[in-house]
């Protein structure tokens, strides 16, 4: 291996290497990147939760609100009267959410109950409904002061919101008065209202990218809603938080009550609102997952790990495709700086060899020319044989000089000239005549086969004689051995279309299989054409596929060479086909 070779292999190999070491960092990077990602979505994802409890209480809350009456009203009208004013006046707006309305009134240590009658417009007395038990027992136990039962509504959507006020007796402390009792309307909540926040905050150009899942919160086998379908598979939560913690009622309340009485201040733990009025708590205190309802959500393309995950793999697929870019493109590199180191070699290659084939005509003729100066030829047969000798080398550089001249021409793009219909028989004779200085004295037999019923070719005649002359020679050149060449014209059986197949073959001692790939190449030159010191200039062949492919036909060359020494070769044939036809 030379010392650029070397170097070449050893820079590839370093390269290599650093994009090894590129390729475990970027690895190690993407996946924090990935997991930076995934915590970054979930975040987005809680905060956006927390938007959807927030608006969605925060409706509720307002809706609430409509159906508490001013404490002047209470004390101009009276408690019941108020209530059921009001009432007029909130059920006809559309934020009407109530299902039923009542009150609870303290009554020594229990509580008496008083059911609006929507039609009637007036509270009666009435027994407490099976579902509003815990309700019941829970502001029971709020007048007797004792423990709060941890008992459960059946009813999650009862919203208690107590006025608080002083008492005889109570030496300025603030009791509850009474607790406004509202139910609200389930079905409106899940189909009118839940699906519009959902679509506010946790959709994109009016189409939800999410799944979500409303439980009741402590029991999620009892589903209240479910959009995106998905049936009876696993929901997979991505993030949940607690909705409908409003009043202090749900699961979770503690019983105490969040809504706003007269007096001096509300009792500990409490707030007023805006207007210092008295209304249902905000839900946005305590904790997240409070709340009589559970939302979960699940991203529809798939979970946020698989998120995470596909992002991922697809910063993978991109940072492996630009490293194997770059090693590929490194390999580009070193295999067309091997291929142009090779080309130099064959140019000069080509230079020494032309020099060469330059010098030996060059040197011929001048020592002829000298002798006949001389006068040390004056027999006339002398001054013949060096006539013809100075002929004989002369037609030699001519045929040299038109080689190079037709390989500059053929890689300037002028391969041939004008076409015309041409004899393929008439182009085969001429090739022959041309051939006379390389076959003469050399003993060959010429074996031609051309059928007579050929087409002509639409060629360019020159160009086309000169590559088949290009095949003779070198069937002269490298087949002596054989002392035999074939040429043999026929119509092409097999193409698409009618074409002419001319065959050239020698019975010389054959290609290695490792140079048959090479032979159309400029300046290629044999190990066997080098070691036996045969003329050329390499450019014989290059030239003849170069000519034959101009006129939209094809060459190819079969070649046995001998595998044991001293055993008759197949030789080497070169088939050319061209398309036959006369001009349109």
């Amino acid at each position: 291996m030379s010392l650029p070779a070397w170097k070449s292999c050893a820079g590839i190999c370093l390269l290599v290497v650093l994009c090894g070491v590129l390729a475990v960092l970027q690895y190690n990077w993407i996946g924090e990147v990935a997991d930076a990602e995934r915590s970054r979505l979930k975040d987005d994802l809680q905060s956006r939760l927390y938007q959807v409890r927030r608006s969605f209480d925060d409706q509720m809350q307002a809706a609430c609100n409509r159906y508490i009456p001013p404490d002047a009203d209470i004390d101009r009208l009276g408690r019941k009267q108020a209530y059921v004013d009001q009432y007029r006046r909130a059920i006809g707006t559309p934020e009407a959410l109530i299902r039923r309305e009542a009150l609870a009134i303290p009554s020594g240590d229990d509580v008496d109950l008083l059911i609006l009658d929507p039609k009637e417009y007036r509270f009666e007395s009435a027994e407490w409904p099976a579902d509003w038990s815990a309700m019941h027992a829970r502001l029971g136990a709020r007048l007797r002061g004792g423990p709060i039962p941890s008992g459960e509504s059946a009813t999650t959507t009862l919203v208690e919101i107590p006025r608080f006020g002083n008492s005889p007796g109570d030496q300025g402390r603030q009791r509850e008065q009474e607790w406004l009792l509202l139910e609200l309307d389930t079905d409106a909540l899940k189909n009118t209202i839940l699906p519009a926040v959902l679509a506010g905050n946790l959709g994109d150009a009016g189409r939800l990218d999410y799944d979500a899942r409303v439980v009741l919160n402590g029991d999620p086998a009892v589903t209240l809603y479910r959009s995106g379908g998905g049936g009876a598979a696993p929901f997979v939560a991505d993030a949940t938080v607690g909705l409908l913690d409003v009043g202090g009622a749900g699961p979770r309340g503690d019983g105490r009550g969040r809504g706003r009485g007269r007096g001096p201040g509300p009792p500990p733990g409490e707030r007023r609102d805006d207007k210092g009025g008295r209304g249902a708590g905000a839900s946005s205190r305590g904790n997240p997952t409070d709340g009589a309802w559970l939302l979960s959500v699940h991203h529809r393309a798939g979970s946020l790990e698989a998120l995470a995950a596909t992002t991922r793999r697809k910063n993978l697929t991109i940072s492996a495709g630009i490293l194997l870019l770059i090693l590929a493109t490194a390999a580009m590199l070193l295999r067309a700086s091997r291929e142009t180191q090779r080309v130099a070699e064959l140019q000069m290659n080509f230079v020494a060899g032309v020099s060469h084939e330059l010098r030996t005509p060059l040197t011929v003729i001048r020592t002829a020319a000298f002798n006949l100066r001389r006068n040390l030829s004056a027999n006339p047969e002398q001054v013949e044989r060096y006539g013809e000798l100075i002929q004989k080398e002369s037609e030699k550089l001519g045929t040299l000089v038109e080689q190079v001249l037709r390989y500059g021409s053929a890689k300037a793009g002028s391969v041939i000239q004008q076409r015309q219909p041409v004899d393929v028989e008439a182009v085969i004779e001429s090739s022959l005549r041309a051939s006379r200085v390389r076959l003469a004295g050399m003993a060959f037999v010429i074996d031609k086969r051309i059928d007579p019923e050929l087409p002509p070719i639409l060629a360019d005649e020159e160009a086309l004689k000169h590559a088949l002359q290009n095949l003779l020679d070198n069937a002269a050149r490298h087949g002596a051995e054989g002392r035999w060449i074939g040429i043999f014209a026929a119509p092409a059986a097999g193409t698409p279309g009618p074409m002419v197949e001319i065959r050239i073959a020698d019975r010389g001692p054959g290609i290695p299989a490792d140079e048959l790939s090479h032979i159309f190449d400029p300046f290629f030159r044999g190990r066997r054409a080098l070691a036996d010191q045969v003329h050329g200039t390499g450019l014989g062949l290059n030239l003849a596929k170069r000519i034959v492919e101009a006129h939209g036909g094809s060459i190819e060359v079969k070649s046995e060479p001998s595998q044991v020494k001293n055993e008759p070769a197949q030789g080497t044939e070169f088939i050319v086909r061209l398309p036959a036809g006369n001009p349109s």
